[in-house]
């Protein structure tokens, strides 16, 4: 993901504190909070465009994807979210196009991606942690803008003769709404199908009172009273997110800085540790399990987890994982191959799973589950091959077996002087699910309903043969051939083609039913993997490329 360039650019950091936003500002009052997108049209990530009409690029959203989760942990009193432009007639004019432009094809196709996960963890907040998102669009609200608004709980428009919505990727572009536009029109707005193909090939979009005709916007008010009533929508909506909450105030947690050891492409943490070898086109991804302490603080109860904050083990651990992940998907882009590890003590890492779930009823402790899902989610959908290696001292269980669980394969050491345990608890059992709703267990299983219904609920400790007969390794290896059969199956591996294992993994990864979060993450690959790669699109004459230009862009007219 990296852009063409006489040097390389400076690796991207995924970090980044509220007071350094150059594009957001947040205002709290009380249950509400107005978060206000006026983007600083020189504060590119990379040099070459200017930010205009409130476009983004994956620096201004990687600052909202910062503020959705501090909004959970940092401000739990708030229930109510309205996004708004600081910018007069204009809500946000999606994507940067000219960044999109002088991109490479896989920095388009990450940017869409990690877009879409934070589309898809603002709804969540929604859903989960009730704090509705509301979208006043005050202007124009094109492309990602109206995707960024799609994602909204509800969506205002500013009904003024001009303010529209709009997804005009096909007719200008050649390329197609990036982040989830077409799969939340049908699925999540109900758009009817037909309607849906007249807006989505209309690139001026739809205004006014026709708008909320075709369920594209919730409500439209006129410009003279569009904010007063934005804010009687968004008190209405405080009442009915707050209807069920439990008593007693909430105090939020800070989520402070993880400030990582960096040397070259390796990144050491405190309970995680990533190191690339640019050579073999391998990384080592290695988490360490909770301790002891770890469990005492959570068996004491949601207010002892609170009070650990930021710290807590399970919070902690998994925010250095995300991060790591973030890195080897965007610094890293020719790693094809990485190695898992889990380390620790399987038991101690069950006993601590049992006293999360047992707290769970505590809004931090949920919160903290949460984010556990959202980070193993980015992995599911990281297109790397992922290879979890059950070695000596490693503890693949309960959260951390969901590791060996999302990968792509799980190689286990067979040594009767040193075994190695597996082992399964509660939280493999609905608490941490994908994309498409299930467990990475019954992903693994589906069609195995028996070998399923044997391992739900089993709460003790297997050896290595019995988790080979339960189903859950790839690979058993003893002493004697661990070395070298591993060694193989890396060198195997990384000989392949990345585009090949891109396709063949997103396939596999994802067996069973689909939800629209999973259709908009497949539907991505497929869609951009190749639109963004065909000259109808990206060629020296295509709609992209010739974008803002006099030139018409030259179709090859076969449907393939």
């Amino acid at each position: 993901m990296q852009q063409p360039a006489a040097s390389s650019p400076a690796p991207v950091d995924f970090e980044v504190e509220p007071e350094h936003y150059r594009h957001w500002s947040v205002a709290y009052d009380g249950a509400i909070a107005r978060v206000t997108m006026a983007v600083d049209p020189e504060g590119g990530l990379r040099e070459g465009y200017e930010l205009k009409l409130n476009s983004y690029d994956l620096g201004v959203d990687i600052e909202l994807a910062d503020i959705v989760r501090r909004m959970r942990f940092e401000h739990p009193e708030v229930r109510v979210v309205v996004l708004r432009s600081g910018i007069d007639r204009v809500f946000c004019a999606g994507a940067n196009i000219n960044m999109l432009g002088q991109s490479t094809h896989a920095w388009k196709v990450n940017f869409c991606k990690f877009t879409n996960e934070t589309r898809c963890e603002l709804e969540e907040a929604t859903g989960a942690s009730q704090q509705a998102y509301v979208a006043a669009c005050n202007g124009t609200t094109a492309g990602g803008g109206y995707e960024l608004a799609l994602a909204c709980e509800e969506i205002y428009l500013q009904d003024d003769g001009n303010s529209a919505v709009s997804l005009p990727e096909v007719p200008l572009l050649g390329v197609l709404p990036g982040t989830g536009g077409l799969t939340r029109l049908v699925d999540k707005r109900k758009v009817r199908r037909d309607r849906a193909d007249v807006f989505s090939t209309t690139a001026e979009g739809i205004r006014g009172k026709k708008a909320k005709q075709w369920r594209l916007v919730d409500d439209v008010f006129p410009r003279s009273k569009f904010d007063e009533k934005v804010a009687v929508r968004a008190t209405a909506l405080v009442q009915r997110y707050s209807k069920d909450l439990p008593a007693g105030e909430r105090k939020g947690v800070e989520l402070t800085a993880l400030a990582p050891e960096v040397e070259g492409n390796d990144r050491r943490y405190r309970h995680v540790a990533l190191e690339v070898d640019q050579t073999a086109r391998t990384a080592s991804l290695t988490i360490t399990g909770p301790t002891a302490d770890d469990v005492a603080i959570l068996r004491r109860g949601g207010e002892a987890a609170q009070q650990a904050g930021a710290e807590l083990w399970a919070l902690r651990a998994y925010r250095e994982l995300d991060d790591a992940l973030l890195h080897l998907r965007v610094n890293n882009p020719t790693v094809g191959l990485v190695l898992v590890r889990a380390k620790g003590d399987a038991q101690t890492v069950l006993d601590h799973d049992a006293a999360l779930v047992a707290a769970r009823d505590h809004w931090f402790v949920r919160e903290v589950l949460l984010h556990m899902g959202r980070v193993l989610r980015r992995m599911d959908n990281t297109s790397r091959s992922f290879f979890a290696l059950g070695d000596r001292g490693t503890a693949f269980a309960g959260n951390l077996l969901e590791l060996a669980l999302a990968a792509d394969r799980f190689y286990l050491l067979d040594d009767s002087s040193a075994p190695v345990h597996v082992g399964l608890g509660e939280l493999n059992e609905g608490a941490l699910p994908m994309a498409h709703g299930l467990t990475r267990l019954q992903t693994r299983l589906y069609g195995e309903q028996d070998t399923l219904d044997g391992l739900v609920g089993n709460r003790a400790l297997l050896e290595p043969s019995a988790a080979d007969d339960a189903g859950l390794v790839t690979v058993l290896l003893d002493d004697i051939d661990w070395d070298d059969d591993v060694r193989i199956a890396i060198e195997e591996r990384v000989s392949l083609s990345p585009d090949a294992l891109t396709g063949m993994e997103q396939n596999l990864r994802f067996a069973g039913p689909e939800t629209p979060e999973s259709k908009i993450y497949a539907r991505l690959s497929a869609w951009q993997n190749w639109i963004f790669i065909r000259p109808n699109a990206t060629g020296p004459e295509g709609a992209l490329t010739l974008y803002g230009r006099p030139e018409r862009p030259s179709f090859d007219w076969q449907r393939v």
